[in-house]
């Protein structure tokens, strides 16, 4: 007699429609929770101490609020506002030294009632940091433990249990992301901080200065408008990273125009080389040039537009300081 395969049997694939329709009742769900945050008081408050705090902002959260904490202080750091996130456990055991008095206490928790963050109210009291609740509402535990309550409303979770933090963690993200920029807003803080602090990103790369990445000092190639093109072409040839390109300068030192190796293969093509002739003649004319202090993701659009490779980068008085490679953008993750 044949022996029965032992394990479960297999259960009939979901229809497709009905995965859809409930994947978009969780997107609405989420989305209503979001929508339903209700910015009173309390936020402006919680604004008004951050922009005020002369230590770090501390975002702490247990469990999926810990990682929305996380978020939000990667988010207040990189925009300008000192911050760390504390795991609430850890901080029983010793990483309360972390935390100062002149910090303020981002806790998170949609219940209230967590115990981790509830045991470490005492001590943020004796240590003088401000607290700053992010709580479903103003009469829970945290609420009632903290200097300042930021609430969110009830929240119907999008779980099917109606367990898992899915909505409510959703809404700590936005309160927590508002809160961020509300600060980013009213805080001096540009687009060069916003480079110096993310040099790796490709963000931070295309708002870094031209001169930071340009070409220059025996690496610009300059040549004299009364040089030979046969000079012209030794110095391009012999100039550090053979950058394709010479910037032609007149005798004080000004910006004239620009010889490159493709106007030398258009030369080639029309059988016109002349390596005696002067590059002045040959150079073209009025070429596209950038500042030193312009932003690199300027300079991108000027070399595409103009679809060329090398752009002469000059100063106030049109003398040339550096020459600008899509080689060099390519070499750092800019292109």
């Amino acid at each position: 007699m044949a022996r029965r395969k032992r394990g479960r049997s297999r259960a009939r694939a979901p229809d497709r429609a009905r995965l859809l329709r409930y994947g978009r009742t969780v997107l609405a769900t989420e989305s209503g929770a979001i929508g339903s945050l209700r910015l009173g008081a309390g936020f402006a408050q919680a604004v008004e101490w951050i922009l005020a705090c002369r230590g770090r902002v501390v975002v702490t959260g247990m469990g999926k609020p810990g990682f929305v904490a996380q978020k939000i202080s990667a988010t207040l750091a990189s925009t300008g506002t000192p911050s760390l996130y504390v795991h609430p456990g850890e901080a029983a055991h010793g990483d309360l030294g972390r935390i100062a008095r002149d910090d303020v206490v981002l806790a998170l928790s949609n219940s209230g009632e967590t115990e981790e963050i509830l045991r470490l109210l005492p001590a943020l009291r004796r240590i003088g940091a401000k607290v700053i609740a992010l709580t479903r509402d103003e009469h829970n535990p945290l609420a009632r433990g903290a200097d300042l309550t930021v609430p969110l409303g009830p929240i119907e979770e999008a779980c099917p249990l109606g367990l898992a933090p899915t909505a409510s963690t959703a809404a700590l993200l936005a309160l927590g992301d508002a809160i961020a920029m509300t600060v980013l807003e009213n805080r001096p803080f540009d687009q060069e901080d916003f480079a110096l602090y993310h040099p790796a990103g490709k963000l931070g790369r295309g708002l870094m200065k031209v001169a930071e990445v340009m070409r220059q000092g025996d690496a610009n190639p300059l040549v004299q408008a009364s040089a030979t093109l046969a000079q012209c072409v030794a110095v391009m040839t012999q100039t550090p990273g053979r950058p394709g390109a010479a910037t032609v300068v007149n005798g004080r030192g000004k910006l004239v125009g620009v010889f490159t190796d493709g106007d030398l293969r258009r030369l080639v093509e029309r059988n016109q080389v002349d390596f005696r002739a002067r590059v002045e003649k040959v150079m073209t004319r009025n070429p596209r040039t950038v500042r030193p202090e312009a932003r690199v993701d300027e300079a991108t659009r000027v070399l595409r537009a103009a679809a060329i490779d090398q752009v002469p980068v000059v100063d106030g008085q049109d003398r040339p300081v550096g020459l600008l490679d899509v080689q060099d953008l390519l070499a750092a993750k800019i292109l």
